[in-house]
């Protein structure tokens, strides 16, 4: 495992180089109530730097704008050495239908508004923040590669989207001889391994390397949440507590307790944190190229990059993936049976791929 931040990989099937952990920019700014202030998140932003990160996240609205134009500010005099990922579809404008969403209007107001805030000619990496289940993929693909070809934006990305959805889009961009998806950014940890079933075998077989958000469960699997948390009042504002987002968000239930249980007892036998614990498991999976952290505070930055030095025991791997394992499911369970592998190949054994 990379044991440093300057220990680059590349990103999917493109030449871009990145940190095995990249820093999340959706805590820069108090706008929505739990993020850091300027001077935290500068002194994050510097220290994420000097450790040899290169690898920023942040979107079109995250923090209302602010997360931007703290990135754009922090890395005037680094401009050419970090890779910052930006993404659209959020609405940068309440009421107007062409202000969200997927379609080349809202994708052009968006990338146009970030280019500004980010103090830049050029976008890193640009993905497709969520998908809207209105836009056709042919505008989606010929859109974004319509502003790599001006110059404005040098890799795309998608997140959050069905992975027929995303399979379909790769192989538009193949066909038409348009801009390949580098990158896939999906929600992936201990206690959200679904993607395991068909979004993380696709992004390998394709080429785009998978950058996982919420590696700790939106905190749960740093332990800090009981049982006594689980009545928390849901809500769909992300101006509400931290707390109320991790319930919002699906991880905090009491699955995702007993698999925070299973990560601190493993982290207290190796001395370390289990946020660091949480961070090493995604790091085991080859498609991963990137896990998201978003510390709010200097402290927290430093606890998680303790991640890359973590090195698990045979044992300690199996009871973290036997206490977070899930079904795969209709065709995968179906296909891996005795029965089918049988008729299909008549008793010869076969190496898969």
């Amino acid at each position: 495992m990379s044991n440093t931040l300057d220990n680059y990989r590349l990103l999917g099937s493109s030449g871009l180089r990145v940190s095995p952990l990249s820093l999340g920019a959706m805590t820069f700014g108090d706008d929505w109530g739990w993020g850091s202030d300027k001077a935290d998140s500068r002194r994050i932003f510097d220290t994420y730097l000097e450790r040899g990160g290169n690898f920023i996240d942040t979107a079109n609205a995250y923090t209302a704008g602010t997360s931007e134009e703290y990135v754009g500010e922090f890395a005037e005099g680094n401009r050419d050495r970090v890779v910052i990922a930006t993404k659209y579809s959020m609405s940068i404008r309440a009421g107007d239908p062409n202000a969200g969403g997927n379609g080349r209007k809202a994708l052009r107001q968006s990338v146009e508004q970030s280019l500004r805030r980010l103090r830049t000619d050029h976008i890193d990496l640009l993905y497709l923040h969520a998908w809207d289940f209105t836009t056709s993929a042919d505008e989606v693909m010929r859109g974004l590669d319509d502003l790599v070809r001006s110059g404005k934006v040098l890799y795309i990305g998608l997140s959050d989207i069905p992975a027929w959805q995303a399979a379909r889009m790769q192989t538009i961009a193949e066909l038409r001889g348009w801009e390949p998806l580098a990158a896939m950014q999906i929600q992936y940890s201990l206690i959200e391994r679904t993607v395991e079933r068909d979004l993380i075998p696709m992004a390998a077989e394709l080429g785009m390397g998978v950058v996982p958000w919420s590696p700790l469960g939106s905190g749960v699997l740093t332990g800090k949440y009981t049982r006594a948390d689980l009545d928390t009042q849901l809500t769909d504002d992300p101006k509400g507590t931290r707390k109320q987002v991790a319930a919002a968000n699906g991880a905090l239930t009491p699955r995702a307790l007993d698999i925070a249980d299973v990560v601190v007892a493993v982290a207290k036998e190796m001395e370390v944190a289990p946020a660091q614990v949480a961070l090493a498991w995604t790091l085991l999976n080859p498609a991963v190229a990137s896990p998201i952290i978003g510390a709010r505070t200097l402290e927290q930055l430093e606890s998680n990059l303790g991640a890359l030095e973590v090195e698990f025991t045979d044992e300690q791997r199996e009871r973290l993936d036997a206490a977070s394992a899930i079904e795969l499911g209709f065709p995968h369970d179906f296909l891996s049976g005795g029965m089918v592998n049988g008729v299909l190949h008549g008793g010869a054994k076969i190496q898969r791929r």
